[in-house]
């Protein structure tokens, strides 16, 4: 049996801000329960639900050295979906009422939980084969477990994983505070290990000290060698190159079925979708106070509403974007200027733009299941799930060739019949009104053919169980 654990900042169902939660809650449901033992650690937000709180059983405490004091460490635990969680318990630093808050405070807390993560295993007697880290908040555990923890016996044969979900988010400090909070020694603050243009870098040391790094898509993975898309960490990206691989995230199936889900009025499938899919629609529009028009080309945007996602380009062919045949969903928040831009839109366009400046759940699975098309015109993604949700909902994405955008979403060709969204290359407004206006055209004047676009996008597979076995080669591998 091989024993992986997964050290996150945040699982479904527990907490969650973002696609990180669906990837450490629900990838390890998906691996070979007869050969992997896969166990996940977070830590113990006051933020996270009462009802998952009560649940909890006390498993273990201690102390432990950190930031110069001894410092308390619980451990709670819960089996959910058949995978045991671990939860670190410090109400100094999880207290909070988010999961994240800003600057120095995040980096403390969090070097705090990376190091808790590998204190706690000698105490459950769980010895883990590999330790699977995720983005900057857990990255310090590969260079504790390479360093501190190195001489015992407990863990000298673990190997460390790292996956980048956004290069973006490094956790950057001065490296004086960093090496008083970590107490890691001043020979690793070198430009060849923690420090990157003078600063203390936490994502680069896990970087230079992860056994294989692995990020959320393909071309992510070789966007990343590149000045644009490296972040500053271009150079350190290609000289790991051959530990570097991009497996591609997916979605929890049973969540993301239109057949069975309940925020849904009206369920459909692939075979009924024609005349089923229309009342969510319908009802969609009923419900946001649209005009209730079946023939309405509906897209949806469900995202942080950040220039990140594109949504300059947006801003700038709003009026476009609006015409009278169009309506337009969107659902986040975000940057003031995005949140403001959409307001006054559904202000000036009330039958046609509908603004939800927050974010739910429930609503956002409504509009993958009554839209017609999903606009993600992303600077760069290194994977993105509401893709993914949108095809499995046979809501035609319309998207822009990034990162894992490009590796999920096949564009249609009108003279071989393939595809299962329309791309566009280039980070330009007017290529991406063009790309809207031909799915406008498509839908309009060629329905035989948009719907058998919406049949291949609900015949393909992004599904846990393809992205699980690539990991489980790795696992083996390493």
């Amino acid at each position: 049996m091989k024993k992986i654990l997964f050290v996150a900042s945040e699982a479904v169902p527990f907490i969650k801000t973002g696609g990180l939660a669906d990837v450490a809650g629900t990838l390890p449901k998906s691996f070979n329960k007869n050969e992997f033992d896969v166990r996940v650690v977070i830590p113990k937000y006051r933020a996270i639900p009462e009802h998952y709180r009560n649940q909890m059983k006390y498993r273990t405490h201690f102390y432990m050295d950190f930031a110069g004091e001894s410092r308390y460490v619980g451990v709670m635990e819960l089996e959910w979906g058949g995978i045991k969680f671990y939860f670190i318990d410090n109400e100094y630093y999880f207290y909070g009422d988010k999961p994240y808050e800003d600057g120095v405070w995040d980096l403390e807390k969090f070097a705090y939980f990376s190091k808790a993560a590998l204190s706690i295993l000698p105490q459950v007697g769980f010895q883990p084969d590999v330790v699977h880290c995720h983005d900057w908040q857990t990255v310090l555990v590969p260079v504790y477990l390479k360093t501190d923890f190195c001489n015992g016996e407990f863990f000298s044969r673990m190997k460390a994983v790292m996956t980048i979900h956004n290069l973006k988010f490094q956790g950057t400090w001065n490296p004086k505070d960093i090496r008083n909070i970590t107490g890691l020694p001043e020979w690793l603050f070198t430009p060849d290990k923690l420090e990157a243009y003078k600063d203390a870098n936490y994502l680069k040391g896990g970087l230079v000290y992860a056994d294989w790094i692995t990020t959320v898509s393909p071309t992510y993975a070789e966007e990343i060698k590149m000045p644009f898309y490296g972040e500053g960490l271009d150079g350190l990206m290609r000289a790991r190159s051959g530990q570097l691989s991009g497996i591609l995230n997916g979605i929890d199936y049973d969540e993301y079925n239109p057949e069975t889900d309940p925020a849904l009025p009206e369920k459909y499938n692939a075979i009924d979708f024609r005349k089923r899919k229309v009342k969510n629609k319908l009802a969609l529009q009923e419900e946001l106070g649209l005009e209730k028009n079946e023939h309405k080309f509906m897209i949806g945007l469900v995202s942080r509403l950040t220039d990140q996602k594109g949504l300059d380009l947006v801003a700038y062919m709003m009026d476009q974007i609006c015409s009278e045949d169009v309506q337009l969903v969107v659902l986040g928040t975000g940057d003031a200027k995005y949140e403001n831009m959409f307001r006054h839109f559904a202000w000036k366009y009330p039958d046609r733009v509908s603004a939800n400046i927050f974010y739910s759940d429930e609503r956002s699975h409504r509009i993958y299941g009554a839209c017609d098309a999903f606009l993600m015109p992303s600077l760069f993604e290194p994977c993105g799930l509401s893709q993914l949700m949108s095809l499995r909902y046979g809501t035609v994405p319309i998207v822009r060739e990034t990162g894992g955008l490009r590796d999920t979403v096949q564009p249609y060709n009108e003279y071989e019949s393939t595809g299962t969204g329309f791309s566009f290359a280039n980070y330009n407004a007017h290529e991406m009104m063009d790309t809207i206006n031909y799915a406008k055209y498509v839908y309009y004047d060629r329905k035989r053919e948009w719907n058998k676009i919406i049949d291949r996008a609900m015949a393909v597979d992004f599904s846990w169980n393809t992205s699980a076995r690539r990991y489980e080669d790795l696992y083996r591998m390493l």
